[in-house]
């Protein structure tokens, strides 16, 4: 799929900023830290997951402990991603039962990756409390989903990507729309 870069949305210190105030959200209404996980659903998520815990031992002096969570066997399009889907490992040493977890995700966007994740959550415990924290909400929702803290809402078409940059994965900090550009037929 061929795509060019629409717009940037967010640079590196338009994120910082955003990862500051969730954490002031997750803190204040969480009431605290103390009974409090952090999961990153991969890949982003858990560096999004990392940094969160970072500012929040920042804000209470306690660093809530951080999880990992793949989803690809949640997934209800399994058979859509190919015949050999790439399965990463789940970390989710940390008990969960009467916890508040806070699922860590880059961009929401249909809704099927935290349903998967939700599943795949309760087969370790029974958390007291989930909540959704999302770096970039862009909207077109397919299920009931909605983000207990939202770093930006950016609405984008489906002609559009909203593509999240860290530097732990990327080399750089930013969130673009990326437009998906059209093939142009062969004429000759």
């Amino acid at each position: 799929m061929n795509l060019r870069e629409k717009a940037k949305i967010l640079d590196a210190q338009g994120i910082s900023r955003v990862l500051m105030r969730i954490a002031h959200e997750i803190v204040e209404k969480n009431r605290g830290s103390e009974d409090l996980v952090l999961v990153g659903i991969y890949h982003r998520g858990i560096d999004l997951a990392n940094r969160l815990a970072k500012l929040i031992k920042e804000i209470e002096g306690f660093s809530p402990p951080v999880g990992k969570l793949d989803i690809t066997l949640y997934r209800d399009d399994l058979s859509v991603v190919g015949p050999q889907p790439v399965v990463k490992t789940t970390h989710l040493d940390i008990p969960i039962d009467g916890r508040s977890v806070v699922l860590v995700d880059d961009v929401l966007y249909t809704g099927r990756t935290i349903r998967a994740a939700l599943d795949e959550i309760m087969d370790f415990g029974r958390p007291k409390k989930i909540y959704l924290a999302v770096l970039v909400d862009r909207g077109s929702r397919e299920l009931p989903i909605r983000p207990d803290f939202i770093g930006k809402n950016a609405p984008a078409s489906l002609r559009e990507v909203v593509e999240v940059r860290l530097k732990e994965v990327d080399g750089e900090d930013a969130v673009v729309i990326m437009e998906k550009l059209e093939k142009k037929e062969d004429k000759s």
